[in-house]
C-alpha cells in the first residue's frame, strides 16, 4: 500500500477551507450574519466584550465543568450537546463559536479576571436557573489533557469543577490528529510517518519544568503531539493526584458513538443535571482522510498495548484497545 502523499495534503486542506470545522454552534441569524461583518469589527466586538466581561469579572464564578479531552476524541460533540441542554449557559458572549479561553493550558499568563471575563454573570445565572431549575457553565479544551501543569492549576482555583475525559482508540487518534492538523495547515510533513518519526525531536524542548512557567507556549507540544497524546494512563494519573476520582468521568469516543443517549446521561448525571433530550449529532469529525498504512497501524497498535494495560489497570475497566 502506498502512502499518502502531496496530493492528499492539498486535497485535505482544500476541503478544510471549504467546509471549516470546530468550535460550538450558533444561531442559524449569527452564521448568516457574521460573514457580511468586516473583520475590524468583529475585531473591535471582541475586545468590547471582554474589556466589559474583565470589568465584571467580581461578578462571574467560573467553570462548573471542565471537557479536559481527548484531541479528536468528541470533546467538540460533547460540548455541543451541553450547551444545548437547557440547564448549561455557554461562554460570554454567546454569539462566539469558541468552546474554551484555553486558559490552563495557553493563558494561563492573562490571570483570572481574563478567565472569569468568558463567563455568564451571576445575575445572569441566577434568571436562567429561575426559568430551568439550573444553571451550569463550562467549557472544553482538548489540550488540558495533555498538558501537564493543567491539573494543578484547576485544582488550585477551581476544586470543585466537574471533569469530563472522553478517550477514542489510540491508534485512531493519532492518525485523525495529524490529518487534521494537516488540514488546518499546522503540519507540512508529507505523511502520518514521517510526522510520528519526528515527534520525540519536535517535542524533546517541551518539559514539564518549561510548560510550567505562565505564558510558554510550545506550538510542537500543542499540535505535533500525535503518539503522546494517546498514553492516557500517564495524563490521567497527574489529575488523580489532585482531584478525588468520581470528580472525573471518563468515557471512550466508542461509547458515544454505540450509544450517544446513553454516554450523555451519564454525563448529565455527573454534572447534576436533569434528563433532556437534546441533539446527540457528532461534530468536528473529518472524514477525506486516506486510510492508514496497514504495517504502521500494527506497529502503532503493538506500541500503545503497554499503555493501554496501564489505563485499563488505572481504570478498572478494559476499553477493548
Amino acid at each position: 500500500m502506498s502512502s499518502p502523499g502531496a496530493d492528499d495534503l492539498d486535497r485535505v486542506r482544500e476541503e478544510a477551507r471549504a467546509r471549516p470545522i470546530g468550535g460550538v454552534e450558533t444561531a442559524g441569524w449569527v452564521r448568516r450574519f457574521a460573514p457580511r461583518v468586516p473583520d475590524p469589527a468583529k475585531a473591535a466586538a471582541r475586545a468590547g466584550f471582554r474589556a466589559y466581561g474583565r470589568a465584571t469579572a467580581a461578578l462571574r464564578d467560573g467553570p462548573d465543568y471542565l471537557v479536559i479531552g481527548a484531541k479528536k476524541g468528541g470533546t467538540t460533540s460533547v460540548i455541543n450537546w451541553l450547551v444545548k441542554h437547557p440547564q448549561v449557559l455557554p461562554l460570554f458572549p454567546r454569539l462566539q463559536r469558541h468552546k474554551s479561553p484555553h486558559y490552563f493550558d495557553i493563558n494561563y499568563h492573562r490571570g483570572p479576571d481574563w478567565y472569569l471575563s468568558h463567563f455568564p454573570s451571576r445575575p445572569a445565572r441566577a434568571a436562567h436557573a429561575r426559568r430551568h431549575g439550573l444553571a451550569r457553565t463550562g467549557e472544553a479544551s482538548p489540550y488540558y489533557l495533555f498538558h501537564p501543569a493543567v491539573p494543578g492549576r484547576v485544582a488550585d482555583q477551581f476544586p470543585e469543577a466537574r471533569l469530563i475525559a472522553i478517550l477514542r482508540e489510540p491508534v485512531g487518534r493519532a492518525y485523525s490528529n495529524y490529518w487534521d492538523r494537516v488540514a488546518t495547515g499546522n503540519e507540512s510533513m508529507a505523511t502520518f510517518e514521517e510526522a510520528i518519526e519526528a515527534e520525540e525531536s519536535r517535542l524533546a524542548s517541551a518539559t514539564e519544568e518549561w510548560l510550567a512557567v505562565p505564558g510558554h507556549y510550545h506550538f510542537s507540544h500543542d499540535h505535533h503531539s500525535y503518539l503522546a497524546r494517546g498514553r492516557y494512563a500517564e495524563q490521567l494519573e497527574r489529575y488523580y493526584a489532585v482531584f478525588p476520582r468520581d470528580q472525573l468521568l471518563v468515557l471512550p469516543l466508542e461509547a458515544l458513538h454505540r450509544d450517544p443517549a446513553g454516554s450523555f446521561r451519564r454525563i448529565e448525571e455527573h454534572l447534576g443535571l436533569e434528563h433532556h433530550d437534546v441533539d446527540l449529532t457528532a461534530r468536528n469529525a473529518r472524514e477525506n482522510k486516506p486510510p492508514i498504512d496497514p504495517a504502521t497501524q500494527e506497529r502503532l497498535g503493538d506500541y500503545y498495548r503497554p499503555h493501554n494495560e496501564r489505563l485499563a489497570h488505572l481504570l478498572g475497566e478494559d476499553f477493548g484497545w
